[in-house]
């Protein structure tokens, strides 16, 4: 379960700094940055899951669909073939840029994560895939 939280966060931490042109950083967007970080935690489960990408606070404030739209085993199913697709291109580092999948993501399948962890990663990864042009099964994703 730590492993979940260990990749998610490094996940999003290296995907967040990766997307913001070195050249335009300024005490501004760090600041944004900084406020624009999205947190979840279960101490039941023993997991944390921090999402941290310039942009992803204020798409999901905006243009994501508000929670409840979406039911919990639709965001489990969905989040199951997106994270399949993303660890097998993490696995063919050869074939997929690597600044894109810098990691496996650890998701356990009989774990019940609860609605908000799924809505979130679920939203992150639709993000993902719009922002980078990416496309990680037969769904277009669409927020």
């Amino acid at each position: 379960m730590r492993n979940l939280i260990y990749i998610f966060s490094i996940l999003f931490i290296i995907i967040g700094c990766s997307s913001v042109p070195k050249s335009n950083v300024n005490a501004n967007e760090t600041t944004k940055k900084v406020s624009d970080t999205v947190r979840i935690a279960n101490e039941e489960l023993e997991y944390e899951v921090i999402i941290i990408d310039g942009g992803f606070n204020s798409w999901l404030n905006s243009v994501a669909q508000p929670r409840g739209f979406y039911s919990e085993s639709f965001l489990e199913n969905r989040n199951r073939i997106w994270i399949t697709e993303w660890n097998n291109r993490f696995l063919q580092p050869n074939r997929f840029n690597t600044n894109l999948y810098p990691m496996q993501i650890n998701y356990e399948y009989g774990v019940k994560y609860g609605y908000e962890v799924n809505y979130l990663i679920y939203n992150y990864l639709t993000y993902f895939q719009i922002v980078n042009k990416q496309q990680l099964s037969g769904f277009v994703p669409r927020p």
